[in-house]
């Protein structure tokens, strides 16, 4: 059985922007922004995004296409013992995925929520009730029903679409998903610039602050954004990049692909933002004020500024959430496909047995947050995958491929059929920019982290659900790696895709 494929390219540079457009684009890089010296944090931004987000996405792009396999196989055939690394990130894939769906459950109800603006005058207690929020994460208090069923939906379609494989399934779907999710989030654009008081949300997102330019924590963000953003470091890339066909522009898609993702970003900023700033202009206050990140954006404080919006409240309403639908269902298959790449690959199984096997196990984990601990269990866990997982996935990446293999070799194959190529400046980036600045995102995180249990939660929550899903992730790599593999010999070794 022949190796599936991208029926074009255009499909895959969809696919690819689908993962890397996310719930973090809508409701993290705002905030992110605008606290961090707001239009003077877009220098840090794309200088971050042209010596890191870019140089990684042309290198996962190259190393999945030219070793044609996930992150196990691909990293495994550069350096057997790399194979470790590339299940690392495969499990840090796994775990985004089983939370990751949990938050796409809740805006699949608050569409039907907005239509007659359920959440009332109180939208936390509204949330907080929907999810049946417990006491903490050792509290689970039992499976929320109104949670379940969109849930169900969810993993339901995923897995339609994926049994589908990459070019019926994954690609057809990102066609559709992708330019409906642009112009939905051009609907609520639109209208949040037409309010009064959009020009002070502007302001707050863009005016700079000039004085924040040098501080290191600004810079961290911006790399951190990027990071977090493009889907990188975490077995997605690879994955995609490695049903590519033989003659395939890599540079140029990478280029695409993330200044797609980040102009999104900014249009999506400027939609929020107007509208928080005729949130902070009928109640009278400042809009740092009313601006947060996260969960607390889209469930809380958006419903706020929707129910005070002089007219089209629930039209608007369900548009958005479905947005976020949308981002993050394109973002939910990519993570899925990740880890079942690395599985069908290793083990030469279908893709319909390796779906079974770890959308099953997913599923099964999954659980966990429909339970009234999710919140709590995923506020933690996200946390903890994002600063570290992710981030020690990405480092070790850097470090391995740039000062223990040939990446001449890989620039060279990037740039074969690419419209235009890259120079010395590109293995500048990987060998000594990003392990850099990678490193010290994780020195710092570690440090804040031994200060203070996160989020003052209980030490032992942090412990099991923070340190223990990274542990289990390393525990996760070494069993698959150890595991007797099955290559299929029809899977493209690096020297027939040359």
């Amino acid at each position: 059985m022949a190796r599936d494929q991208w029926g074009t390219r255009m499909g895959f540079i969809l696919a690819a922007i689908g993962s890397a457009v996310g719930l973090g684009n809508i409701w993290r890089f705002p905030y992110v922004a605008a606290s961090n010296g707001g239009g003077a944090f877009i220098f840090p931004y794309f200088f971050a995004i042209l010596t890191a987000g870019i140089p990684i996405l042309i290198l996962e792009f190259t190393i999945g296409h030219k070793f044609r396999g996930g992150a196990p196989v691909a990293l495994g055939r550069m350096n057997k013992k790399w194979e470790f690394l590339g299940w690392f990130q495969s499990a840090v894939a796994f775990f985004i995925t089983v939370y990751y769906v949990a938050i796409v459950s809740w805006a699949i109800s608050y569409i039907g929520f907005a239509a007659t603006k359920a959440w009332g005058t109180d939208t936390a207690a509204f949330f907080f009730d929907y999810i049946g929020l417990s006491d903490g994460p050792w509290s689970l208090g039992g499976v929320q029903i109104g949670i379940l069923i969109p849930f169900l939906v969810i993993w339901a379609i995923a897995y339609f679409i994926l049994s589908k494989g990459i070019k019926r399934g994954i690609e057809k779907a990102n066609r559709i998903l992708i330019p409906t999710l642009v112009a939905l989030m051009a609907v609520i654009v639109v209208r949040g610039i037409t309010l009064p008081g959009a020009i002070d949300g502007f302001n707050y997102l863009f005016t700079p602050q000039w004085d924040k330019i040098l501080d290191p924590k600004v810079w961290v963000a911006a790399y951190g954004q990027i990071f977090f953003s493009l889907s990188i470091a975490f077995a997605i890339m690879m994955a995609y990049s490695s049903y590519l066909p033989k003659k395939t522009d890599l540079v140029n898609s990478a280029f695409i692909t993330a200044f797609s993702n980040h102009g999104f970003e900014l249009f999506a900023a400027i939609g929020v933002f107007s509208v928080l700033g005729y949130m902070a202009q009928a109640q009278g206050v400042p809009v740092a004020e009313v601006a947060s990140a996260g969960v607390g954006l889209a469930f809380i404080v958006f419903p706020q500024a929707i129910s005070a919006m002089p007219a089209l409240q629930g039209l608007v309403g369900a548009i958005f959430f479905t947005t976020l639908v949308f981002a993050g269902f394109t973002s939910f298959i990519s993570i899925i496909e990740a880890f079942t790449t690395g599985i069908i690959d290793k083990f030469g199984i279908t893709r319909q047995k390796a779906l079974n096997l770890c959308m099953g196990s997913a599923f099964i984990v999954s659980l966990v947050f429909v339970t009234g601990a999710g919140l709590h269990i995923l506020d933690i866990v996200d946390y903890f995958i994002n600063n570290f997982g992710i981030v020690i996935g990405g480092v070790v990446e850097v470090i391995l491929i740039g000062w223990f293999f040939n990446t001449e070799e890989l620039r060279q194959h990037a740039n074969k059929y690419s419209d235009f190529t890259i120079g010395k400046w590109w293995i500048f980036m990987i060998k000594f920019v990003t392990p850099v600045v990678l490193g010290y995102m994780v020195i710092q995180n570690i440090i804040e982290n031994i200060k203070a249990p996160y989020g003052g939660y209980a030490v032992s929550a942090v412990l099991v659900m923070g340190w223990g899903v990274i542990a289990t992730c390393v525990i996760l790599a070494i069993v698959f790696y150890n595991m007797k593999g099955d290559y299929s010999p029809m899977l493209q070794t690096d020297k027939e895709v040359d």
